[in-house]
């Protein structure tokens, strides 16, 4: 019986690159964390222990750092994708490389009714994320670009119910016609083009997911995350495909006849765990083929 290595890829995570832009006095500030992941012809490495052919990770470690002020940061994507480039030349025995990056929004702290030229806080309402990937072969760059956002927690008090369900000898969940839906999104979505403005394009489609979340009757997360995935694709026609992972931030309602209270939809629970995780991806029938944009993509296998 014959063996053999398997899929392999290694690299460096979590870079924790800030960059802060001085050219006057009211600063700019890009908070990042930064992975890098090298794929390719390593089979030495493994097997003989020959390291000629390793990028060494702190070698990818110092490039993100340098690359965050020899490229600048103007987007996420943007750096991620010269960054890519930079590694897959550095590594000539690499096929492809993958960058991922966590954007953590910071906002100005006001004063005097204006946000303060260098002092900020930190935004709490979700974490722009970008993973592309940089391949190159036979002599023909190819690159992919997954945006997105997660830890995005979202809620409605209404508008929500889930009824119908099926039923067996297990089942203890009672229908609602009304309920709490709460969930902490994971969205991304790959872009078919690097011709992208990514700052606006980000802006608009995590408008378009919190309004569809909002505006629209549920009669289940599955029903909303479709539509949330229809809206985005009818309305960025350069986007290919997006897929959601969503916990079921679950919310009951507490039994108050023991004190005498009545509890019309008024007084619940918030339960962390166990939760149901609904996933689904929404696409275009004419979607280019994602070759590796989705490879060790945390929650999108």
């Amino acid at each position: 019986m014959g063996i053999r290595l398997g899929a392999n890829q290694y690299g460096k995570a979590e870079n924790r690159v800030v960059r802060v832009y001085r050219e006057s006095s009211r600063h700019e500030l890009y908070d990042l964390n930064v992975s890098t992941s090298l794929r390719g012809e390593f089979t030495a490495a493994h097997v003989t222990g020959s390291q000629a052919d390793v990028l060494p990770t702190d070698t990818q470690k110092n490039t993100a750092f340098a690359y965050a002020k020899r490229h600048g940061v103007s987007s996420p994507e943007d750096y991620a994708i010269a960054l890519g480039r930079r590694l897959l030349e550095a590594a000539p025995r690499a096929q492809s490389v993958q960058v991922r990056v966590e954007q953590y929004a910071w906002d100005r702290i006001p004063v005097g009714g204006e946000g303060h030229d260098h002092a900020f806080i930190r935004r709490g309402d979700g974490t722009r994320t970008v993973a592309v990937t940089v391949s190159d072969r036979d002599a023909r760059e190819r690159i992919a670009v997954l945006s997105g956002v997660c830890d995005l927690v979202v809620l409605k008090t209404t508008a929500s119910e889930f009824k119908g369900f099926l039923k067996d000898e297990y089942t203890t969940l009672k229908e609602a016609d009304d309920r709490i839906m709460a969930t902490s999104l994971v969205a991304r979505w790959r872009h078919m083009t690097t011709e992208t403005d990514w700052n606006a394009s980000y802006a608009a489609i995590r408008a378009t997911l919190l309004e569809v979340f909002a505006a629209t009757y549920s009669r289940a997360l599955q029903e909303t995350l479709y539509l949330m995935g229809q809206r985005v694709l009818e309305a960025h026609s350069e986007v290919a495909e997006i897929r959601f992972s969503a916990p079921n931030k679950h919310h009951f309602l507490v039994d108050l006849e023991p004190f005498g209270l009545e509890n019309n939809g008024e007084v619940f629970i918030a339960a962390d765990r166990p939760y149901g995780l609904i996933e689904a991806t929404v696409i275009r029938d004419e979607a280019p083929d994602p070759g590796e944009a989705w490879l060790a993509v945390p929650a999108f296998t």
